[in-house]
C-alpha cells in the first residue's frame, strides 16, 4: 500500500504533502478555532505548526487535501502505521478549514481514503483526541466504532489522551 497516493473525489483530490506546501497549509491551519479541541490547541501558531509540519513531513504518508474548484490546499490527512499482517493502516492528523466543516465534506474525504485502503485493508483506525467531541461525533455519523482509549505521545513529547475508530470493510458503506 502506497500510503502516499495521488487519488481524487467528487470534490477534492488528495497528493502527498511535500515541503513547498508549507506557506499554504499553514495559511489553511491559521484558524484557532480549527484547533480548539485537539490535544495541540495552538497548533494555528507558527512555532507550534511548524513542529505539525515537520512530523508530517517525516511521516511519509501526509497527503495535501485540495478544493478541486479552487485548486487551494484546504487541509490534510495521514495514512500511517500501515499493518499488512493486521490488514489495517491507521488515519489521521486530518483538519479541514472550518468552511468544509459540516455537510458532507469530511465524509468525502473519509470515503476518498478508506476507498483506496479497502484495496489493500480489510480495517481502518481513526486516532481522536479524547476531548474531541466534533470528530467523534463526525466519525459515528460515517460508521465508525469506538474501541480503544489510548494514550500516545505528541510532537512536543507530552502524553495526549485519544480514542481509537474502526471501521472494517465488511461493514463499510459510505
Amino acid at each position: 500500500m502506497n500510503l502516499q497516493p495521488n487519488i481524487t473525489g467528487p470534490r477534492f483530490s488528495l497528493r502527498p504533502l511535500i515541503e513547498n506546501d508549507y506557506d499554504a497549509l499553514f495559511m489553511a491551519a491559521s484558524d484557532p478555532k480549527i484547533w480548539e479541541v485537539h490535544p495541540i490547541p495552538d497548533r494555528y501558531l507558527p512555532e507550534t505548526f511548524k513542529l505539525y509540519f515537520k512530523g508530517l513531513i517525516e511521516s511519509k504518508g501526509a497527503l495535501a487535501v485540495i478544493d478541486l474548484e479552487s485548486s487551494e490546499i484546504v487541509g490534510t490527512s495521514s495514512f500511517y502505521d500501515y499493518r499488512p499482517e493486521e490488514k489495517s493502516v491507521i488515519i489521521g492528523y486530518t483538519f479541514l478549514t472550518r468552511k468544509y466543516w459540516g455537510g458532507t465534506f469530511n465524509r468525502e474525504l473519509k470515503k476518498i481514503m478508506m476507498d483506496y485502503a479497502f484495496q489493500y485493508v480489510d480495517s481502518c483506525i481513526f486516532h481522536v483526541g479524547e476531548n474531541n467531541i466534533r470528530s467523534r461525533n463526525a466519525m459515528s455519523k460515517i460508521g465508525g466504532v469506538l474501541y480503544e482509549h489510548f494514550e500516545k505521545m505528541g510532537f512536543r513529547g507530552i502524553l495526549y489522551k485519544n480514542v481509537a475508530f474502526k471501521i472494517e470493510k465488511k461493514n463499510y458503506s459510505l
